[in-house]
């Protein structure tokens, strides 16, 4: 689709079901009333107001096994049988410092992609900002991949193919899914390199709506701010001061990835990109698009002109469902050709 696809549709108000628009007042207010100018994050209010599910069904919690307490919730599909299933690590997102694998949208979603994508979740659980700033969600992720290639699944009855394993987050978790990449294919001598004896092969990464930005404002940015919802300027400026380590500013590299000078190793694996024509954030996730083309690494960009940030949550809405098929698509697309059970 074009890039400027979705402009005309925002200079009005986004049509929007009216029970998707009470959820998102009710998340808004949520979040306006737990954080704080400063920074910070009234936990105990926000842990009230945020509406949890318990690990029923086919989800389980299991331990990473870091001293400070790390955690993924699993979803396995039941009754499976037959070949290793792919596995899909999930982040979810939040700002960077807010929400969890347990909230209730999150273990929907991953409950959803477990069915409807045939594969094991993986939803991590990672550090939140501020009191667990950059690059502690970074680390976590790649704690679950060590974890995952040295223990396998534990307590999952279905067979997993670890050659098929595929990063994925929205928004701030769309972020920490690259740098984790980024991470673990940097280097065969790198501490969070890979295991000598790892079986999981990336392949793929999916990032829906990835939060990344810059000291400059977009076209985007300026043109949306105050008329989408969910994403403004002054609470994306928020986030990253929040997450970006003390002193840094906007251009850091966990924020600003598309710096053509930024480094990509070799087996950094093909990504899909999710845009919303009604994201304030669509011009850094081209842009990080672009950037991969120039360096020569496959990416598929999906775009939804009429789709706001985090549209995913809302099962109402068609491009939530075409979500799920693009991502289908792609998993199926980025195989390995001989599947390897674990």
């Amino acid at each position: 689709m074009a890039a400027g696809a979705g402009q005309d549709a925002a200079r009005a108000p986004p049509a929007l079901p009216w029970t998707v628009r009470i959820q998102l007042f009710g998340l808004m207010a949520t979040v306006g009333a737990t954080t704080r100018r400063d920074g910070t994050v009234n936990r105990f209010v926000f842990n009230l107001l945020d509406r949890r599910r318990a690990r029923t069904g086919p989800a389980s919690d299991v331990g990473v096994g870091a001293p400070h307490g790390l955690w993924a919730r699993l979803f396995s599909p039941s009754g499976a049988a037959g070949a290793p299933l792919p596995v899909l690590v999930y982040f979810h997102g939040g700002a960077f410092a807010l929400l969890s694998a347990a909230s209730a949208p999150y273990d929907a979603m991953c409950r959803r992609f477990c069915r409807e994508l045939g594969a094991v979740v993986v939803s991590v659980n990672y550090r939140l900002a501020p009191e667990h700033r950059c690059p502690a969600a970074y680390d976590d992720g790649v704690d679950v991949l060590r974890y995952l290639a040295s223990t396998g699944l534990p307590g999952i009855d279905v067979p997993v193919d670890f050659s098929r394993c595929f990063l994925a987050g929205d928004s701030a978790g769309g972020n920490i899914a690259h740098h984790v990449a980024r991470r673990w294919t940097a280097s065969t001598t790198s501490s969070e390199s890979p295991p000598p004896s790892n079986p999981i092969r990336l392949a793929g990464i999916i990032l829906v709506q990835p939060y990344f930005g810059g000291e400059e404002r977009t076209d985007a940015e300026l043109r949306l701010d105050g008329k989408a919802p969910v994403v403004t300027m002054r609470g994306s400026d928020w986030a990253w001061r929040g997450f970006l380590p003390e002193g840094a500013d906007r251009n850091h590299s966990a924020a600003h990835v598309t710096d053509e000078n930024a480094g990509l190793a070799d087996g950094f694996p093909p990504a899909m990109v999710v845009i919303g024509g009604l994201d304030p954030l669509q011009d850094w996730q081209r842009r990080y698009a672009d950037v991969l083309r120039r360096k020569g690494k496959a990416v598929r960009v999906v775009e939804y002109p009429e789709a706001i940030h985090t549209f995913f949550f809302f099962p109402v809405l068609p491009d939530s469902g075409r979500l799920v098929t693009e991502m289908k698509a792609f998993m199926d697309e980025n195989s390995a050709s001989e599947p390897a059970a674990a």
